[in-house]
């Protein structure tokens, strides 16, 4: 055993309603899994199968803390989600047994700066300066998975008290279930690792100072500051 020549990094981790800290791992985010959503961005959501982009772990916000406006934009955008929160992993997971892996859920926002994606979409580039930047994944607290349905329940934010996004978990595309099961065919799920269901549409732009609430009944909410 080598001693590490730097500090080794601290593991984020998220609170949970039974008091414990739930460790992050990856954070994966399925793309356009709302019907209304994928439209009001230009794509036809019957021809898509679930594709996939990540954050690092170093962009969670926990609950109630500013998230401050990044740079090298002009147009940062919010999109509520489900977070599912993974105790268990797997690879090749069939879907009836998909959501054993879940440990807990969660509501987060996938902060996004719309500019940069739209150039990078536009010279066939990656994403991963528009999605992955600091503190663009802000999460609430986390509930355990027993009594939470994750195929019902209403999707809301509210930014400044105005409702901007409004949707329902029954709108997904791709179910929970089923995009575990599509995500585990490409990589070994593993405990601790974070999924971002998708959006519902109304996804708008933000700016310092604006307060944002996300909801999802059954689920619990998530809270920030744009500072």
């Amino acid at each position: 055993m080598h001693d590490s020549v730097i500090p080794p990094p601290e593991r984020p981790t998220l609170p949970t309603t039974t008091g414990g800290r739930f460790p992050v791992g990856r954070v994966f985010c399925v793309g356009r899994n709302y019907a209304a959503h994928a439209r009001e961005m230009g794509h036809d959501p019957d021809r898509e199968p679930p594709f996939f982009f990540t954050k690092p772990a170093s962009a969670v916000v926990t609950d109630g803390a500013d998230t401050p406006y990044p740079p090298q934009t002009a147009q940062l955008e919010h999109e509520v989600e489900l977070v599912v929160a993974l105790g268990a992993g797997g690879r090749d997971v069939p879907v009836d047994r998909a959501l054993d892996l879940v440990w807990g859920y969660g509501v987060g926002l996938d902060l996004t700066r719309r500019d940069l994606q739209a150039e990078a979409k536009r010279l066939g580039r990656p994403w991963d300066l528009a999605k992955g930047f600091d503190a663009s994944a802000p999460v609430g607290t986390l509930v355990p998975a027993a009594g939470v349905d994750p195929t019902s329940g209403a999707v809301t934010l509210h930014v400044d008290g105005e409702l901007r996004q409004s949707g329902d978990l029954g709108d997904q595309l791709w179910s929970v279930a089923e995009t575990l099961a599509e995500l585990s065919r490409s990589v070994a799920l593993a405990p601790g690792d974070l999924l971002l269901t998708g959006t519902p549409e109304g996804v708008g732009p933000l700016r310092r100072g604006d307060v944002l609430v996300g909801r999802i009944a059954g689920v619990g909410s998530v809270g920030t500051t744009i500072t």
